[in-house]
This record gives C-alpha cells, structure tokens and sequence, in this order.
C-alpha cells in the first residue's frame, strides 16, 4: 500500500505527460470541489501542486491504498474511488463465476475531508454503486463500523470480497481502500498486481458511475449493519470463560475510541460478557474527523494519545485503560502501577499477556493431550517469540509469518481448512486476532478479552504486570526495544541497505556490531539465509521493501526493515533468556547497548541525514 512515488524532475516530457492527466481529470471528475480546485491550480499555473496530485497515481498494493484527500490521482477522492472500484469489479468478475449470487461487502469509518467533498461514507456509496450498476448485490452498512466486521461479514454470508474504507490510525487528511478476499483476509500476492492492472485497464468512468441515487431501493443493496452485529456479538459470547467473575469484578476500566468507531462496538462487547460498560472518555467518545485532542490518532504512540484517559481514570479510580485506534482494529492497553505510575504495555507485552490467557482457558475446557497437536498460535517475524517459547513448554505448534496480518490471516485460513484449531495471533504493532471467527486483527473482542482476564487476575490479587512477570519467570524473558527513523528519499533507503549487504568488500554481511557479534543472517529482500543448508530463505520474498535480520551470538535477534504504508525505517531487537533466574535488568541493560550500536554502525543517521522517532 504505497504512498504515491516522488514524481522524477521537470522539463517537456513531464509537462506534456501532466497536460495528458490534468486533460483526463477535467474530461472525467465531476465533484465540482475537486474540479474546481484542478481547474484553479491550471489557471494559476502551479505546476509544482499539479505535479504532486499528477504525477504518480497512487500504486494499489495488498493493503489496497492509503493517500492524502484531495484532487488529483495521486490522492484519495470520487474519481479515483470510482476507477479503483472498476478495476477491482472487473477482477473479481474473471475470479468468481458466481459474484452476482454472492456479492460483496462494503463498510466505512468517520473519516472525513470537506474541501474536497471527501469522505469515507462518500467513497463507500461510490464503490457500492460501481457494482450494483453491473448486477452484483453489494452489502453496505449503513453506518460506521470498526473494520473486523469486514472480513467478519465475508466469511458470515460467504461473499467474494469486502472493501473497507478506513485510513486506520493515520492523520486526519488521509483516507484508504482496504480489500479482503472471499477467504475472509487480506488479500496477497498476485491480487494486488491483477487489481492493479485491471485497475489501469478501467479508469474512464462507466456512465451510470457518479449516480449513487441508484443505490435507494435498488433490490441488490442489502444493509446487513443488524443481523451482522448481533451475530458477531454471539459469537463473541463463545470466547467468555468466566462469566460469573465479570458480573461481579470491582475492577473498573476506562475505554477510549480516540474520535474514532469503537465505542458503540466496545460497549456492547462489554455487555455481550455481562460486564458493566466501560467508562468512556467524553471528549474522544464520538466520532470526529478532525481528531482535535490528539497529534496522531494513533494509541501506539503512547501516552500522549492516553492523555484524557489517564485523567478519567485517575478521577473513577479506574486501574486499567482500553484504547482503540479510529477504526477499531488495534488495542492498546494501560494499568495504573503500584507506584502511582502508569504503565503502557507494548504489543509483544500484550500478546504475551492474551496468548496465555487464549492458551489457560482453552487447556482447561481441553483436557485431553492428544488435542495439543491440532493447536496453533501465529505471530509476525518481528514480534516478540514469546508464543514460540510458551509453545514449546506447553506442547502446541506455533509459527512465524512475514509482517502483517495479510499473512496471518491467510495462513491461519489455510490451517482452520486443515481442521487445526488456530487460538490466537497477533503482531507487536498492537494487532491481536482472538477469535478465528475474525481472520484479521480486531481491537473490539481484543478489548472485552483483556478486561476478562484483568478481571480474573483481581480475583487471585494479581495486576496484568505481576502476571506478565510471571509468564517470563515460566517461560523466559523476552525484552524487546522497537523504533524507526524517518526517510523521506527512496534512494537514500536503498543505499543504506545495500551498504549492509556489502558491508566488509562486496557481497559480505557485517560480521559484527560495534562488541556485538553476529552469528547469522536473514535478507528477506534478496532470499538469503545463512542458517538454512542452502542459503535460501524459508519465508517468502519481496524485492520491493527491504528487510533483514541479524542474529547476535548473545541470542538477541534484530530486524531493519522499511514500512509499507509509512516513510520509515523500523528496527525490532529482541534478546530471549531460557526459563530460570534471569535479571531482567541486566538483559534490559545489554539490549539497549545492543540497539545503541545497531542505531550508530547499521543506520549511521548522520551519514543519511535520517530523522530519529520524535519522543
């Protein structure tokens, strides 16, 4: 899901090839703010504006898209929607035989941009017309939802896809275009390249595509916002184990939606476990597109999104915090320590936390051992391995995916079909897939699930951090120290990687970071892995975004890679200790030398003029 790429330079060629695309645009839009605003930006003749809304067109990937609102091909607006939508129609039509019994569903979030007459229940409208103008039932929900219910409602009514407009946690002028597939994940490769093409093949817009009044009482439009809720709530009823302690629990919590979707969908997931609702923080509890309270809407930036939270709960004298992104799919949780502090559990804390809690209640409903070698958890390669850890002890299967859910989900797909039972997956960037009912990350049930284990863990006198100590005494411990510098220049990326892989002469890895010795390597960009007998890499590869990993003789394990959706360099460094007495400060004091050094020989910011994460 790439932003669009940087126009190259200017001169005759780029002029008449902008004169092409503007030509097309004022042939083809006809939301009169976005024409209009093209219109001025030629009679000014701003070609540097004109040449960021045309010069690249925004690149579909497997994450859909993610851009900027506004005019031009290169943003996110009803023409672009309407084109997007024709490609990916005429995809799936080749794909699915059956797509008009079947359809697809369509949901949106609050997101919102009035210049440019945008917003994400606009472009759901749009897209839902483009396939009802060609006979095929589309399920549009009639009011926002978080973006599990769809890939929740495509495998519930068995559809052939889902479209879920949402730009997730990213600032308030971004808006995207997220795509499952009729297995209920993220779509893959090749999809993203057949949409894509497909895409291109049909940019004019078909004549009855700017007419959403032909949704109103057309027989194909469906709203399945009713029957899905209740039935996702049911299924989530399955997935409470202690009734009883809910019901009764003194705990209380504190549940923000952060301007976006979730606090209606959190509620009742509290009421579907027989809790009493979650206290919400009021000025963030209605949906706004502006997000006034907070620089980044974004709970895995930490505290500063907690702000009114931490206040809120200080006041009820609430111990534990509930966060949502916009859009619902990710959690965040905060427990107000002994000491007065509170404390932000990171991603690979709370998987840690939700996998043994997955794993406890369902050991005690399973007793028979035989049933272990159907049992899986996943987790992303650069989360923490906690799960592997706990699964070696305890006897289940755990395996490790590439970034991203789209592999999660599809993988855990490709086990539940093999009869497995798939408990639980989650990602470090604050994603957790609790119910496999869900084959995406959900922030909702991740929410009610947490606050059923805090509630439990009250009743035996322990906080969610005593009993994330006691899982690493059990099981290990696994610190992690995650972050990223920020790199606007795609070639600058490039040489910094391409300066690792010839890092002592041509073709050599580094042996060594600053006193830190490397024992293996992983490029999942180029394939190689020297810990496999014939270098190849097991996980699939992609040449087009960086990412390798460096094994350390003192067991930590890092990765560099390059964000898909965000101008970063992230790096991920875990050190895992066996089981037994560890000093957990000792481990925390040689993982930050570790990351010290990584940070000085391996990104040398200096060198790249690379901009470090603003604390």
């Amino acid at each position: 899901m790439a932003a669009p790429a940087a126009p190259g330079g200017s001169g005759p060629g780029t002029d008449s090839l902008l004169d092409q695309e503007t030509a097309r645009w004022l042939r083809w839009d006809k939301n009169p703010l976005t024409l209009e605003s093209v219109k001025q930006l030629i009679a000014e003749g701003n070609k540097e504006e004109l040449q960021k809304c045309f010069g690249a067109r925004m690149e579909f990937g497997t994450a859909g898209l993610r851009a900027a609102m506004g005019a031009g091909f290169a943003r996110m607006n009803d023409l672009t929607i309407i084109q997007t939508t024709q490609g990916f129609c005429r995809y799936l039509e080749k794909q699915f035989s059956d797509l008009k019994q079947r359809g697809v569903v369509i949901s949106f979030d609050a997101r919102a941009h009035p210049a440019s007459g945008s917003s994400s229940k606009r472009f759901a409208r749009l897209a839902a017309t483009t396939f009802i103008t060609q006979g095929i039932p589309v399920y549009l929900f009639s009011d926002i939802t978080p973006t599990p219910f769809v890939p929740y409602t495509v495998l519930h009514l068995k559809l052939c896809a889902g479209i879920m407009i949402t730009a997730s946690h990213n600032p308030k002028q971004d808006d995207g275009y997220k795509v499952y597939w009729a297995n209920g994940a993220q779509i893959t490769h090749p999809h993203d390249k057949g949409i894509s093409q497909a895409i291109e093949e049909n940019l004019e817009p078909w004549p009855q595509a700017w007419d959403d009044s032909l949704l109103n009482g057309s027989p194909l439009l469906h709203d399945p916002s009713a029957s899905i809720s209740k039935d996702y709530y049911e299924d989530l009823r399955k997935y409470c184990f202690h009734r009883s302690v809910n019901k009764e629990t003194k705990l209380k919590f504190v549940h923000t939606s952060v301007h976006g979707v979730g606090h209606r969908f959190v509620q009742s997931a509290f009421r579907a476990f027989d809790f009493a609702p979650p206290e919400a923080v009021p000025e963030q509890k209605d949906p706004d597109p502006e997000f006034p309270t907070v620089k980044y809407p974004n709970p895995e930036e930490g505290e500063g999104v907690l702000t009114l939270s931490f206040a809120l709960a200080d006041k009820i004298k609430a111990k534990v915090i509930l966060a949502n992104d916009p859009d619902a799919d990710r959690l965040a949780v905060a427990e107000k320590q002994d000491s007065g502090e509170w404390r932000v559990f990171s991603g690979n804390e709370l998987g840690a936390l939700l996998g043994w809690w997955l794993f406890t209640c369902w050991k005690e409903k399973n007793q028979d051992p035989s049933a272990l070698k159907d049992t899986y958890m996943l987790s992303s390669t650069v989360s923490s391995k906690i799960l592997r850890a706990i699964a070696l002890k305890e006897g289940f299967h755990f395996e490790e995916t590439l970034t991203g859910f789209k592999w999660m989900g599809n993988r855990a797909k490709q086990l539940i079909d093999q009869g497995k039972n798939v408990l639980f997956a989650f990602e470090e960037a604050i994603g957790y897939m609790c119910c496999p009912f869900v084959l995406d990350k959900d922030g909702v049930s991740a929410a009610v699930i947490s606050a059923e284990l805090a509630s439990f863990l009250a009743t035996k006198n322990l906080s969610l951090s005593q009993q994330l100590k006691a899982i690493y005494v059990e099981y290990g411990y696994h610190i992690t120290k995650a972050s990223y510098f920020i790199c606007h220049d795609q070639g600058t990326i490039k040489k910094l990687f391409e300066n690792l892989r010839n890092y002592d002469g041509k073709n050599n890895y580094p042996k060594t970071c600053g006193r830190f010795e490397i024992s293996g390597i992983r490029d999942l960009t180029t394939g190689y892995d020297d810990g496999q007998p014939d270098k190849k890499a097991v996980l699939p590869t992609s040449k087009s975004s960086q990412m390798i990993s460096f094994t350390f003789a003192n067991g930590c394990v890092a990765t560099m890679r390059t964000s898909g959706t965000e101008p970063k360099i992230k790096y991920y460094a875990e050190l895992c200790a066996p089981p037994g007495n560890s000093d957990p400060e000792q481990l925390k004091k040689e993982l930050n030398e570790l990351v010290t050094a990584i940070e000085e020989h391996f990104f040398q910011p200096q060198k790249y003029n690379l901009q470090a994460k603003a604390e």
